[in-house]
């Protein structure tokens, strides 16, 4: 059982400097800003790389699979620049 001591109750408590503390402490937790335009977090980053992914795909196979380039290559291609929006957007 912890004592408390009566002074401590009695103390008045300044809350304009409870709240600029958690205003400082809230601004030292947000993540710094990637080359993305947008506030996103890991899933959004996902999301998008997936979109880019089956956007690249269908470009793929619409203008560069009949000239004879496989599909391998723009699924590595999609998966650096998934790597890299994951990492650093």
């Amino acid at each position: 059982m912890t004592y408390t001591d009566p002074k401590d109750i009695q103390t008045p408590v300044n809350l304009e400097e409870f709240e600029e503390e958690s205003r400082q402490s809230s601004k030292d937790a947000r993540r710094q800003p990637g080359f993305l335009p947008i506030e996103t977090n890991w899933f959004d980053r996902l999301f998008i790389s997936v979109v880019i992914w089956v956007a690249l795909s269908l470009v793929w196979l619409r203008f560069l699979e009949p000239a004879g380039l496989p599909l391998m290559i723009s699924n590595a291609i999609s998966i650096a620049i998934a790597i890299t929006i994951i990492w650093k957007g």
